[in-house]
């Protein structure tokens, strides 16, 4: 009920009108189905009982829903196994892919915060940074990342 809650007072924020609980769980099973979550999980609070790869899902799910003008996805990669990892990955895709098709909208910023390179195999970034020591020491194409998992931080540092 969370997640219909924000989404409402989002739409009414906007001038729209709320969606009752029939017409939102219509408005959330295709981005269900493309998580490959099971609608049992909108019975359970929020995070309650998830493993690490359900808690990815959801919080993807969340970004689908609420189409922030930036999101922010914090080690979106931790804990994932490879499938799920893809899963994750190809709904993250999906929802850049359809918010740049949608012409009323600006397409969102996302802001990706990673430690292990394997998730740019999936998304493919516009800029890499490399931040050290709270700062941005460089910047770069998704190469950047390839050249930090081989060498490490030595050539910043």
């Amino acid at each position: 009920d969370l997640l219909r809650m924000a989404y409402n007072a989002k739409l009414q924020a906007s001038g729209g009108e709320e969606l009752d609980p029939l017409e939102f769980y219509g408005f959330l099973m295709p981005k269900l189905e493309q998580l490959k979550m099971d609608p049992s999980f909108l019975q359970r609070n929020v995070n309650e009982g998830f493993s690490g790869g359900e808690k990815k899902r959801n919080e993807i799910l969340q970004l689908a829903v609420l189409s922030p003008d930036l999101g922010i996805l914090d080690e979106i990669d931790s804990g994932l196994d490879v499938d799920a990892l893809r899963d994750v990955a190809a709904a993250v895709n999906g929802y850049v892919a359809a918010a740049e098709k949608d012409e009323s909208t600006n397409t969102p910023a996302m802001l990706m915060i990673t430690h292990y390179r394997r998730l740019l195999e999936y998304i493919q970034p516009n800029v890499v940074h490399i931040m050290l020591d709270g700062k941005i020491v460089d910047s770069g194409g998704s190469d950047l990342a390839q050249i930090l998992e081989e060498k490490g931080y030595d050539n910043w540092m």
